[in-house]
């Protein structure tokens, strides 16, 4: 940890007050960059793909930011080509199951929900979510105050796990959003993206420089450690992170020193489904649950609505970028392009 503490007073401004998180950014060509292919080896990246893929999902699967699912009414989705609807029963509980009605194949997202029952628009057949009706059955859900997640263990094949995989988050105050963008690729192709750091200032010199990976993966510690200034404008605020993976389509940057320490970003990698093209379409539902220790970050939290459109607008915008990424792996994996 010394060589992380050297490395973060090396990026702090020697200016101003010791606490001040902010340093201004010197304007810096893109192209004038150091470049970073030669540290970002694919066989770097790939091995830590193999490793996160062996590891255990319990077949649950992200679909949709906890406050979608709204009381009242239903919220459907499309899972790994299953059709799901999900609504909240009369005491906010999160209720799942299939989304096509067993009486004469009604969409339910299409229903009305009453007291925390689902009703079926078309003859009124009522599900309360924890029973079998006409050979409907619920499905295992379960809501972590920041996602919904469903698990769908025919799709899995995997041992089933009580809950899903949720890495620890931020205590005390925090502001939460959640953003989903779609692209056609598979989960592992996202997880790729955000197993390769050294893309960051150079694909998104908007959101960082000063980028540097000081730790890669290995079988022992099987994280990246990375230097990072997160712009704001010509503002920057430099930090040290950790990217890992605690599951097969979840991969975590969480801040281990500098501002917000403790805040994370967790990238969910969710398949939706075959397009109308045959090819596989997944969903990204990226979390960003922040934290910092200042005053003013509680008074923060007491605009959280006006905050957090902002915190999804930044996230969206990163990965109309990233699924690009995505997306071209998966076309060359695919043999629809020749690298």
């Amino acid at each position: 940890m010394s060589k992380i503490r050297d490395q973060l007073h090396h990026l702090r401004p020697s200016a101003g007050p010791k606490d001040w998180p902010l340093q201004v950014v010197a304007r810096t060509s893109w192209s004038r960059q150091r470049p970073t292919y030669r540290d970002a080896q694919p066989a770097i990246i790939e091995g830590a793909l193999r490793r996160s893929q062996r590891k255990p999902t319990g077949n649950w699967y992200a679909f949709a930011a906890s406050r979608e699912v709204r009381p009242g009414r239903p919220f459907g989705a499309t899972v790994a080509g299953v059709e799901v609807v999900a609504w909240r029963d009369e005491q906010g509980r999160l209720c799942v199951g299939p989304r096509t009605c067993p009486h004469l194949g009604a969409d339910l997202a299409t229903g009305a929900v009453r007291r925390g029952t689902l009703i079926c628009r078309w003859h009124g057949l009522a599900l309360d979510g924890r029973c079998r009706e006409f050979g409907w059955s619920p499905l295992p859900g379960h809501d972590d105050g920041t996602l919904a997640w469903v698990r769908l263990d025919d799709v899995g094949g995997e041992a089933p796990l009580p809950e899903p995989v949720i890495p620890d988050r931020p205590a005390g105050d925090t502001l939460a959003a959640v953003a989903r963008v779609e692209g056609v690729c598979e989960p592992a192709d996202v997880i790729a993206n955000r197993l390769d750091p050294w893309h960051g200032a150079w694909f998104h010199p908007y959101s960082f420089t000063r980028l540097d990976v000081i730790t890669t993966p290995t079988e022992e510690a099987d994280h990246f450690l990375v230097a990072v200034t997160f712009r704001m404008g010509r503002l920057g605020v430099p930090v040290i992170a950790e990217f890992s993976c605690p599951q097969a389509r979840t991969i975590v940057m969480r801040i281990v020193d500098g501002e917000g320490t403790g805040s994370v970003v967790e990238t969910h990698a969710t398949p939706v489904g075959s397009g109308a093209d045959g090819r596989p379409r997944t969903a990204v539902l990226e979390a960003t649950v922040a934290h910092s220790d200042r005053p003013g970050f509680q008074r923060a939290t007491r605009v959280a609505p006006l905050i957090a459109p902002l915190m999804r607008h930044a996230a969206a915008r990163l990965w109309r970028d990233d699924i690009a990424y995505a997306e071209r792996r998966y076309q060359l994996r695919a043999g629809g392009a020749r690298p």
